[in-house]
């Protein structure tokens, strides 16, 4: 037997590794990460931060995928945009992110699909997402329990007279679709090819559907604003609960 897997080792067949009590299990965006992805019978992987999670006391079932809660809190709630569920409380290292001014005042970043690759939306605080800026990409926590987080990736310019880029939330990252960056509590995106009056400037604009589909605003701010569309700056917030 120990031959066998010695051999199965060798082709590079990974093998589940459980993790010793109070251990280190993967981390949601350390996807590289080689050590346990299992905690003990009776023991959870808890979220600390994006970057590290931990074993610690609690309900588990021994051999499955680690199920993942975060430490004051629940994991995000999946709900769809009539939903009437409990209110998404935030995972430490992860914040909401939302519009401040009318008329989408604390409307809330999700992608249009909850938790699923589609349009970058905003929404009611029942659907808000959570999000993170890592390697300048922006990534949404999405399932803990999935194996691969979603990222923002942004519409390619097709010519010089297009004024505002979409979104989509997407499996893979968004090598070359530029830089997402915190300043302060705002976010920005940057691309060395497109020169912007505003790195903070977006837009928000409703498609047929009624969805409050998100832009990246490449013109001035709140100057020749598109019909039918809002300009807005979009914000961190990371209060426990999304408010209205």
């Amino acid at each position: 037997m120990k031959v066998v897997v010695a051999l199965l080792a060798t082709a590079g067949i990974a093998f589940a590794q459980t993790a010793p009590q109070y251990g280190q299990v993967r981390a949601f965006l350390r996807l590289m990460w080689s050590g346990a992805t299992t905690c003990p019978s009776g023991w959870t992987c808890t979220v600390s931060n994006a970057y590290y999670s931990q074993c610690l006391p609690g309900a588990a079932t021994g051999g499955s995928s680690p199920t993942t809660t975060a430490t004051g809190g629940s994991s995000p709630t999946s709900t769809s945009a009539s939903a009437t569920g409990p209110t998404p409380t935030l995972v430490s290292g992860w914040s909401f992110i939302r519009a401040v001014e009318d008329p989408n005042f604390h409307k809330y970043l999700r992608s249009e699909v909850q938790n699923q690759p589609s349009t970058a939306v905003l929404g009611d605080p029942l659907t808000a997402g959570q999000f993170a800026v890592a390697s300048g990409q922006l990534v949404q926590y999405a399932n803990l329990s999935a194996s691969t987080p979603l990222y923002a990736n942004v519409q390619p310019r097709a010519n010089s007279t297009v004024m505002k880029l979409g979104l989509t939330w997407e499996t893979t990252p968004d090598e070359g679709g530029g830089t997402f960056v915190w300043s302060g509590d705002t976010l920005e995106w940057s691309i060395p090819t497109i020169s912007r009056p505003q790195t903070n400037a977006w837009l928000v604009c409703p498609d047929a559907a009624g969805n409050l589909v998100l832009f990246i605003n490449l013109g001035a701010y709140a100057y020749m604003t598109p019909t039918g569309c809002a300009d807005e700056t979009i914000h961190a917030y990371t209060g426990p609960y999304p408010t209205s």
